[in-house]
């Protein structure tokens, strides 16, 4: 798909900084793969490469921040690596650390507004789905994340995985990446979480636990993480459909 010719703009008509941040410092244990799955290839480049591509070369975006396992010694090797216009930081044990490490990083480093937090695991991220994160995202001072409305019918297990209810989906979506939000805010609400010992699962929940309420912005199918096995054939079939 095309770029779009002209960068979004912050409610107050100002043109936005806005900078990308990837955290990729987990090993991908459930993956089970001899390598942590962002560096797995799919259609001749690991599945970071594809993650932060669509970043990198979106309008809006004016940088990209990648936070690596202080052993890593894969990243390197990639053309990414080797690019002066991606920054590195090392990572921390959890995700709501190396989050907040990139964020340091941004801050002290580019004069950025906003961030765009998107998984390394989600290579088939495309701009038209960046656009409306960032057209709704911005007009929120709460920020925004892509999500899905859930489709499966839900069911909660007991202890002993017998089902102890079924679940009304009718208000519930499962959260995607990118996540949009003011920088200085979810620094410091994550700042504040991690140092009281809380682990949010991602950026939107270290934002609702500050009080905020994030718009969520429809995401699309295609634009799954990889976590299992499955979900790599899936997205290699997408991508070569894509390229073809």
């Amino acid at each position: 798909m095309a770029a779009p010719e002209e960068s979004p703009l912050n409610a107050d008509g100002t043109t936005p900084r806005i900078h990308a941040l990837v955290p990729a410092a987990g090993a991908g244990s459930r993956f089970g793969a001899e390598v942590p799955k962002q560096y797995l290839d799919v259609g001749g480049r690991a599945v970071i490469e594809h993650a932060v591509g669509v970043l990198a070369s979106h309008p809006a975006v004016a940088g990209v921040t990648v936070t690596l396992a202080p052993d890593d010694d894969r990243f390197g090797e990639l053309a990414l690596g080797a690019d002066p216009t991606i920054g590195v930081v090392a990572g921390g044990d959890t995700r709501a650390a190396s989050v907040l490490n990139g964020l340091a990083y941004i801050r002290e480093q580019h004069d950025a507004e906003w961030v765009l937090v998107h998984d390394a695991a989600r290579p088939c991220l495309d701009h038209a789905a960046i656009d409306r994160l960032l057209e709704a995202g911005l007009a929120s001072p709460d920020g925004a994340l892509l999500a899905m409305p859930v489709r499966d019918t839900l069911k909660r297990a007991d202890a002993d995985d017998r089902v102890e209810a079924t679940v009304d989906r009718d208000t519930l979506w499962a959260a995607q990446t990118p996540q949009l939000f003011p920088v200085q805010a979810l620094l410091d609400a994550l700042r504040a979480q991690v140092e009281a010992g809380e682990t949010p699962t991602d950026e939107a929940q270290a934002m609702e636990r500050a009080g905020a309420r994030p718009k969520l912005v429809m995401g699309s199918g295609m634009n799954l993480k990889v976590t299992w096995p499955e979900d790599l054939v899936v997205v290699r079939a997408w991508l070569d459909e894509g390229s073809g």
